[in-house]
This record gives C-alpha cells, structure tokens and sequence, in this order.
C-alpha cells in the first residue's frame, strides 16, 4: 500500500438520507486490517461532501450536513486515527464543527471567509471522548508507545491546542528479565516497562 491519500466522496443525497452504509462496508471496524496495514492507513482519510456548491451556506452550519456527520462520528468515531492532519487540510475541522453542540460564524470585514467560534470545553470534550477509540485503532495497529504520542501531539497541534505530555521513555532491554528470586513475568502480565500494555505486546514481543 502506498502513501496517496484515500478521498471518499458523500453525495447530497446520501447526506440527505444520512447514508454513510457504502462506507462501513468498505472500512467499517470488522473491514478493517490489523498490524503494518491498519498502520499505513493512518493519516490518510480525506472526506468530502458534493452538492453543495451553490450553496451559499458555509457546509458545516447546514442542519442536514451536521446531522450526517454527527449520526456518521457516532457510527464510526475514528477520525483522530484516520484522517490527514497535514497543514491546509481542513477536512477533520469541518467535521468535528458539525458535531460540535453550538458554533457562531461571523462575517469579518474584508475577509472572503467567516470567522468560526464555539466553547473551547466543547473541542476538549470532543477531543478527548475520541482519544479512546484512536488508541483502540493504535493497539490494533500494534503501535508502539511512540508512536501513539507523535500521533496524540499531532492531534493537538491540529487543533491549535497545547501538548504538553513528556515522550514516552525507552524501554530497557534488561526489563523482561526478572531478577534471580523474583517472580516471572507471566505474558499476559502488565509490562514492567510501564507502557500499560501486556508484556506479550510490548519487550516480551517475539
């Protein structure tokens, strides 16, 4: 698989309809890989709605558009795993707008866009209710510690918000090895490394 981003189109209509039916059947979670292919697709999503260019409306303040994203989020609440963070993407802004309970769009003079405001509590709720499961996605990914932080801090930065969590520190290669007189460590055991995985998963992996 290589690194193109994947672009899935919604139609009007099926936004009208709020359904999303065709795309739980190509990604919904029992479609989904797992391991070094669920890896390569992280950051790769790109969602858009067609129809709507005649609209004059801004796409995330359409009663029907937030519906579909939020009925959409609630049946498939990945989008901190999967969708592109790079800069000048909005696509995950739009869309985390339209679940969002209240937002105020606000024409500034001189300016072709409206400037968006809305609770910052409501960003945060949002934000972390998601985190849970993107570190499902992560486990099934078998990511490493790592690499679960670069892409908790890349969520963060997205949305303009401060990340101050420490990496996490390297595991020690002497850490599987329990002391003579000391208990073995058991492979369904919590790790002694401290990543909060079982230790099968994390050093006594292989």
């Amino acid at each position: 698989m290589d690194n193109d981003l994947i672009l899935y189109q919604f139609s009007r209509s099926k936004v009208e309809q709020c359904d999303f039916s065709h795309f739980l059947s190509l990604y919904g979670p029992d479609k989904l890989p797992t391991g070094r292919r669920l890896r390569e697709m992280m950051n790769r999503f790109v969602f858009c709605i067609e129809g709507y260019d005649s609209d004059p409306r801004e796409i995330h303040s359409i009663p029907e558009v937030r519906r579909f994203y939020s009925a959409f989020h609630e049946a498939w609440p990945y989008w901190l795993y999967f969708c592109n963070l790079d800069m000048g993407n909005e696509t995950l802004s739009m869309m985390m707008l339209c679940c969002l309970p209240s937002i105020t769009a606000m024409q500034v003079d001189g300016q072709p866009n409206v400037a968006i405001t809305y609770a910052p509590l409501d960003l945060l709720n949002f934000i972390k209710r998601d985190f849970m499961p993107m570190n499902a996605m992560c486990e099934r990914a078998e990511m490493f510690e790592r690499g679960i932080y670069d892409r908790s801090k890349a969520v963060f930065e997205y949305f303009g918000l401060p990340f101050d969590a420490e990496p996490p520190a390297p595991a020690s290669s002497t850490l599987p090895h329990p002391a003579p007189g000391q208990p073995k460590i058991g492979r369904n055991d919590p790790c002694p490394c401290g990543s909060g995985k079982k230790y099968k998963k994390c050093c006594g992996k292989g």
